[in-house]
């Protein structure tokens, strides 16, 4: 008994102790003297509610009195310490040849190991039942042995409809060699690493899927099965479809922009007498650009409304109450933005140098509507007109500008466009089928 790894004493008649092994003394944190101390060795006992417990209310002591075996009795033992230790006690007779009692045996079992044990089942239990992620077990067949909320939220089977049923009414046809290579290697042992698939639901829906599979063992290590882990990965693969097609959408518009770059440049060295001024001038269009794109990457390449491409080119050259924008709220595709982004930043450059916007009464008023039209959404018709301006004749220098407002944004937008110079300053209309402006638009009052 002195090698028994579990807590073993024994008693008298009368209950005085008579042998304790070592995992006794150590489970009661003290050293009873043989001979003396009664029913048991704890220093203190107590109840399971914590009560004080007398030691002959102990099981040795009722196992003694009543002259009966008791089987696995609980109780609490306190250590000089301070330490509780909660125990299971089996106390039973010992008798002699003509069977009469002589004393008794009891074993004392450590219960701090199975209460963690039992906390470790509930709190791994209360994990798997709240957590996001579907989690399924299976045995070696391939037969489901327990199913979470979130495999019933993600797969649409109840636990009943799914508990005893194979795996495989979750794998695809086309997908079930996978199964097939999952159990081989668990049947080795081995921890399938994450990995995403294809799974089905049990409306025939396909969902894409991260899974996870590892072995389950029993007490002795063998495999009896294995645990799959399944995380619903559609927000996931939705989102990177949506950045390629936003990265295809960006080479697109950059490529146009380094277009109308190219064309800028060349237009500009045609109408500059030094170094400088074509510096100035191509350092001022790319900012331009650069806002109008701003806009853009701002609303992830959907668009931007009239109003804020508008603010955006004019904040720089006038003050928000000398310029007056009206019109639907209609939402610009990103062509029409880069385009109109560049004529609305020519006007108000020169309307800045030459027109309303130099003289400190001049003002701005860019309005916009949508009207019936051949095109089946309607057209779209936007005009910029500067009042309390200088008298002009035409803009003070015919180049890039001109060009914009008479022929590149009209064509991108494949409208047309109408250039007038009044007494009060520049107008400047363009007007396009809406579908070019913006094919999916929302209008409502400003």
């Amino acid at each position: 008994m002195q090698g028994l790894p579990v807590a073993v004493y024994t008693t008298d008649k009368q209950g005085h102790i008579t042998f304790f092994n070592e995992a006794a003394a150590e489970l009661w944190g003290h050293r009873p003297v043989l001979g003396k101390d009664q029913w048991c060795g704890s220093w203190k006992l107590r109840h399971l509610d914590g009560r004080i417990m007398e030691h002959d209310e102990c099981p040795m002591a009722i196992a003694l009195r009543e002259e009966r075996d008791v089987r696995w009795g609980q109780a609490i033992a306190e250590r000089p310490d301070g330490e509780f230790m909660p125990f299971r006690a089996h106390p039973v007779l010992l008798r002699d040849k003509r069977g009469n009692v002589v004393g008794a045996m009891n074993t004392l079992i450590d219960l701090r190991m199975q209460t963690q044990a039992d906390e470790a089942r509930t709190r791994l239990a209360a994990i798997v039942e709240s957590s996001m992620d579907a989690i399924i077990s299976k045995d070696i067949n391939g037969i489901i042995t327990s199913w979470n909320d979130a495999a019933e939220r993600l797969f649409g089977y109840t636990p009943a409809e799914a508990i005893g049923r194979p795996v495989t009414m979750l794998i695809p046809p086309d997908h079930l060699d996978e199964e097939v290579s999952i159990i081989s290697r668990i049947r080795a042992g081995e921890r399938v690493p994450s990995y995403e698939t294809v799974r089905q639901r049990k409306d025939g829906s396909r969902v894409p899927v991260s899974l996870t599979v590892s072995p389950i063992r029993d007490g002795i290590g063998r495999i009896i099965g294995a645990s799959k882990i399944a995380r619903d990965i559609s927000s996931t693969k939705e989102s990177e479809r949506r950045i390629r097609l936003l990265m295809r959408e960006v080479n697109h518009r950059v490529k146009n922009q380094y277009s109308v770059i190219i064309s800028m440049i060349r237009e500009t060295t045609k109408k500059t007498s030094s170094p400088q001024a074509f510096l100035d001038q191509v350092r001022a269009r790319i900012m331009a650009l650069s806002e109008s794109h701003d806009l853009l990457v701002n609303a992830e390449w959907r668009g931007a409304t009239v109003a804020e491409l508008v603010g955006a080119q004019i904040r720089p050259f006038a003050a928000q109450d000398r310029v007056s924008v009206s019109g639907p709220l209609i939402v610009l595709a990103p062509n029409a933005v880069q385009y109109l982004g560049i004529a609305f930043h020519e006007l108000a450059t020169n309307s800045a140098k030459h027109g309303a916007l130099s003289h400190h009464a001049g003002r701005v008023e860019i309005a916009w509507q949508v009207t019936d039209g051949t095109d089946s959404a309607g057209m779209f018709r936007l005009v910029w007109r500067e009042l309390g301006g200088p008298i002009v004749d035409g803009m003070a220098r015919q180049g890039f500008g001109t060009v914009v407002l008479k022929r590149v944004a009209p064509q991108a937008l494949r409208g047309t466009s109408s250039l007038e110079f009044d007494k009060q300053g520049v107008v400047w209309s363009i007007e396009a089928p809406l579908s070019s402006v913006e094919p999916s638009f929302a209008a409502a009052s400003a």
